[in-house]
């Protein structure tokens, strides 16, 4: 059976507190290496241009589940910090299931971005954080990126979303 998009108004045909995972295979895409493997559910990954990428699943997310998905996503922003208000968080997907390298299905998730301050301001690096809540399964995902520059970090997004795949349940 083909794998089918996850928009976040399919969350609920998901098995009740069968957890998604994600995969690790950002450490094979040229340039990255993986420098810690799912330590307590969090693998983390450094690309040769200074970028940095952690990537998680946890479990039992459970009091951030809302009406739905997509707001149970909002209120995992909120909690992680409560200055992100709903209207910062665009739209974006990740791979959901299917095989690296060809068309596949995508998940629905939400991501901040923040940009880096220019060159003579206190050094920032350009920051994006994609995520989401699977409100039925009780487990979310949670990618942030770190880069030196807005270009670097626009090309770890395309790797991120090549090369990691959230895993359906089961």
């Amino acid at each position: 059976m083909a794998a089918r998009d996850m928009p976040f108004s399919a969350g609920a045909t998901l098995a009740h507190g069968v957890p998604v995972g994600l995969s690790e295979d950002l450490g094979e895409a040229p340039q990255w290496k993986q420098v810690v493997s799912n330590a307590g559910g969090a693998s983390r990954y450094q690309k040769s241009d200074g970028c940095k990428v952690a990537a998680e699943v946890r479990q039992n997310q459970w009091p951030l589940v809302a009406a739905d998905d997509r707001e149970s996503t909002a209120a995992l922003f909120a909690y992680l910090d409560p200055t992100v208000l709903p209207a910062y968080l665009k739209p974006a997907s990740l791979r959901w299931g299917g095989e690296r390298g060809k068309p596949g299905p995508a998940a629905d998730v939400l991501v901040l971005e923040r940009a880096a301050k220019p060159t003579g301001q206190k050094a920032e690096r350009a920051t994006a954080v994609l995520a989401r809540v699977f409100g039925t399964a009780g487990s979310s995902v949670y990618v942030s990126a770190s880069c030196p520059t807005a270009a670097a970090l626009a090309a770890a997004r395309a790797d991120i979303a090549q090369w990691l795949t959230v895993v359906p349940p089961g």
